[in-house]
């Protein structure tokens, strides 16, 4: 942090100084142009002086850095101080038309026979010639650097800037520094830290809730994952060894058999759902988001689900419309298999599953309620935990991993979609997601 007021508060520094800099030589810059213009003039007509006087004789014992070009009426050159090639006709340039329209005439231009850029003025002589006085621009230039000095004004004016910031930063810092973020008070710090330190204090303490919330959310985790995976393995390890020992007759290898393959099958399940929570945790190894119908979804949903509710003797329908949202496909999907996958599984001989997709202004809504056992109000905010059962013998008897809505739940996250529950006991239960997603 002082490195960063430091630094900031250098090149604010710096960055001023440079702009009067540049403002300065800038203004100098152009003040010595239109000293050398002025000049240029008074020497000019004060040679024009000279030259009706003194004619050609005068114009060549001149001295000086200027160059002195004599022009006659017809632009043929009479004299030319740097050049002896009279037979250039100089009448067709600015200066020197402007000079024999108006008087005078002045400009800047590179120099066709010295190559570099050359300031011009041009007088009327009363002879109706044309006296012209010429200077290379770069003795402008020349003159600014008389005026050097001041960069070293600058730069001095630069290091003791960054010298005051560089202490001033270490100062505002230094009760800032001193904090004690284990305990912090505000003691002898500025008053206008009050409410930093006061967030702090409410950071640390609510740190140390959701920690301990979290390790005991861990810790229940855990005994909850060792509790339903050594479920399935103690009664495939039971069977194994019965069957080993030989114990179970001939007819029954294969029903023993069927029983190993169902503890596995439900093995593989809870292993898979840990899994997906562990991805949905971390929030990453998914897919970019798409454009995803989830009427489309659903159908193909339904379809799946079929023969499974058939079996259980509950009938599958989907209502509604097309209605896309931007989500992760596979995200998506799961929620939606899980929420139908419930429904099913608590649901009577006879029941209902219906299936709604909408598009509800800019949410995408899919609603799936059933005509089941429905849940106690007490269990109603606890269903979405990780393992939760509301009647566990009932949940043992038609499997599941209790693992389907928290993965709806951190799929919801994932999406920053909205998840409602209404369930009555007796009557059903009604899941709806609400995505938000911009769809085409």
């Amino acid at each position: 942090m002082t490195r960063k007021i430091f630094v900031n508060a250098f090149l604010l520094g710096a960055l001023v100084l440079m702009v009067c800099a540049v403002l300065f030589f800038g203004v100098q810059y152009r003040q010595t142009v239109d000293e050398t213009y002025q000049a240029l003039k008074d020497e000019t007509r004060y040679a024009a002086i000279g030259a009706a006087i003194g004619g050609l004789d005068y114009l060549e014992k001149l001295e000086g850095i200027n160059r002195v070009t004599w022009i006659a009426a017809d632009g043929s050159v009479l004299y030319d101080s740097e050049y002896h090639d009279l037979k250039a006709n100089q009448g067709d340039y600015p200066e020197v038309k402007s000079a024999f329209t108006s008087g005078e005439g002045r400009g800047t231009r590179k120099s066709n026979s010295g190559g570099v850029n050359t300031m011009y003025y041009a007088f009327l002589c009363a002879d109706g010639t044309v006296l012209r006085l010429s200077r290379p621009k770069s003795a402008a230039r020349y003159a600014i650097l008389s005026v050097a000095p001041v960069l070293w004004v600058f730069l001095l004016v630069l290091i003791v800037s960054g010298a005051i910031a560089f202490r001033v930063a270490k100062l505002i810092l230094k009760p800032v520094n001193e904090l004690d973020l284990d305990a912090p008070e505000l003691g002898n710090a500025y008053p206008e830290l009050s409410p930093l330190i006061k967030r702090i204090q409410e950071q640390k303490e609510t740190i140390l809730r959701e920690n301990t919330v979290r390790e005991n959310m861990r810790k229940e985790f855990f005994a909850n994952v060792s509790h339903e995976l050594k479920t399935p393995l103690t009664s495939i390890s039971g069977f194994a060894e019965l069957m080993r020992d030989g114990f179970v007759p001939q007819e029954k290898v294969a029903e023993f058999s069927g029983d190993i393959y169902r503890e596995s099958q439900r093995l593989i399940s809870l292993v898979d759902d840990i899994l997906r929570l562990s991805k949905l945790d971390e929030e990453q190894g998914f897919p970019e988001p798409e454009m995803v119908d989830l009427y489309d979804v659903s159908q193909e949903i339904i379809n799946s689900l079929a023969h499974y509710a058939r079996k259980l003797k509950v009938s599958l329908t989907l209502k509604g419309e097309r209605a896309q949202t931007r989500c992760v496909y596979q995200v998506a999907r799961e929620m939606i298999y899980n929420l139908v996958d419930n429904a099913i599984k608590y649901n009577r001989d006879g029941g209902t599953v219906t299936v709604w997709v909408k598009q509800e202004g800019d949410k995408t809504c899919v609603s799936v309620a059933d005509t089941g056992i429905g849940i106690p109000k007490a269990d109603q905010e606890r269903v979405f935990e990780r393992f939760y059962r509301v009647d566990k013998s009932h949940s043992k008897q038609i499997g599941g991993t209790g693992l389907g809505l928290s993965i709806v739940k951190h799929g919801a996250e994932l999406h920053q979609a909205q998840v409602h529950l209404e369930s009555q006991e007796g009557v059903g239960t009604t899941v709806t997601l609400s995505f938000s997603g911009e769809a085409d």
